[in-house]
């Protein structure tokens, strides 16, 4: 039987990353899949993860493609792809249905027909948009919250809330489309802070509750997770280059500079400590008090015992751990990720591009982040069928 080998393509803004890795024959768990190639490019005709000149694209990827396999010494035919704009958005929906069975025994055809329901009800609220990933968060029989899953359980009436994460059609459009011109078959697509999700963040991390916050060049996209589940998804249209340029102008010296202090990489008295601090701190308060003004609204703020997990090209940010802590009231740690030795993958901004890998290769149960993730892929596979020859 030949290998089975896995690509995940991570399109950001600041860089495009493509991880191939192999997928041991052994079914121990404890076994991750083996980075074997990997390929990065800069991004180039993007804007705030919007495709501006898909030309541009285009050629991005299929440099970075090439590189990843040439190191990996296989040929990409097919891929998993992130998306990660600020397009990315959330709704939540109740349905409900009458159960079927004379007995009132609910079945799994019970369950999908309320999540069906619930997204019917969505429908005429999201035009020009897509839903990539449907979760059922909680599930109600006669009025009465259940715990886990009711198959199996009586009852007369069953209710459901879903989360429905979804991304402008045209812009998902354009970007399989972009990778499709490059000869790769665009596999499934996963939202990246889901996707980066799967390999950053520990089951007990994502059991007791967390927020994973990947900083990225141009976004910010938080992931709240709750027992294992993904409760809500948010991107902001603000990151790590505002940080940059905040600091090249109020220091009057260039982005090149500018860029190597945000991260820690020039120090010394050649410019005032404290004024850049000041500098940096605005700018990750602005950050984290979006962070903080949506965990109020879904009500979590102050109430994740896992804390916070920062993560992305603008996590390693001078002071940015100790401030996250201060502003959110929570714990908060820099995110790491362990991939295995024999890897040129040494920080967490290859978390989706890994992450996308992992979703290829789990045979996970729906219990598990990575089985609700694949049990949904159906939604996004059946409408991207049209497109396909």
């Amino acid at each position: 039987m030949s290998e089975h080998i896995i690509t995940g393509i991570d399109v950001g803004t600041y860089q495009v990353k493509v991880a191939i890795v192999r997928v041991p024959k052994s079914r121990d768990e404890r076994i991750l899949p083996q980075i074997i190639g990997t390929g990065f490019a800069e991004s180039r005709g993007l804007r705030n993860g919007y495709i501006i000149n898909e030309a541009d694209v285009v050629r991005s990827i299929r440099s970075a493609v090439a590189q990843a396999e040439k190191a990996a010494g296989v040929s990409v035919k097919k891929a998993y792809l992130s998306i990660g704009s600020i397009g990315l958005d959330e709704m939540v929906s109740t349905g409900e249905i009458i159960t079927s069975r004379a007995d009132s025994e609910i079945t799994n055809i019970d369950i999908e027909k309320a999540v069906a329901d619930s997204a019917e009800r969505i429908a005429d609220h999201i035009p020009n948009r897509k839903v990539i990933h449907e979760i059922p968060l909680r599930f109600r029989i006669d009025g009465e919250e259940v715990l886990g899953k009711p198959q199996g359980m009586k009852g007369t009436k069953l209710e459901v809330d879903t989360l429905f994460i979804t991304t402008f059609e045209q812009h998902l459009n354009d970007l399989i489309g972009a990778v499709e011109r490059t000869g790769v078959y665009v596999e499934d697509v996963m939202a990246s802070p889901l996707a980066a999700s799967f390999v950053i963040l520990s089951k007990t991390q994502r059991r007791a509750g967390c927020i994973m916050a990947n900083i990225g060049a141009e976004t910010v996209s938080i992931v709240v997770f709750e027992d294992l589940t993904p409760i809500s998804l948010k991107v902001f249209p603000i990151g790590a280059n505002d940080i940059t340029n905040d600091i090249a102008l109020g220091l009057k010296i260039t982005l090149e500079e500018a860029e190597k202090i945000k991260r820690g990489g020039i120090t010394g008295t050649t410019f005032p400590k404290k004024k850049l601090e000041e500098i940096i701190n605005a700018r990750l308060s602005d950050i984290f008090e979006l962070i903080d003004l949506h965990l109020k609204k879904i009500k979590k703020d102050g109430l994740l015992p896992a804390g916070i997990i920062l993560t992305g090209g603008g996590s390693t940010t001078l002071g940015i751990q100790d401030l996250a802590r201060t502003t959110l009231n929570l714990p908060a740690r820099i995110a790491t990720l362990e991939v295995g030795k024999n890897t040129k993958v040494r920080d967490a901004s290859w978390a989706v591009a890994y992450g996308l890998c992992m979703i290829g290769a789990s045979d996970g149960e729906e219990s598990t982040a990575i089985g609700i993730a694949k049990a949904t892929k159906r939604t996004v596979l059946d409408w991207l069928s049209q497109f396909l020859p």
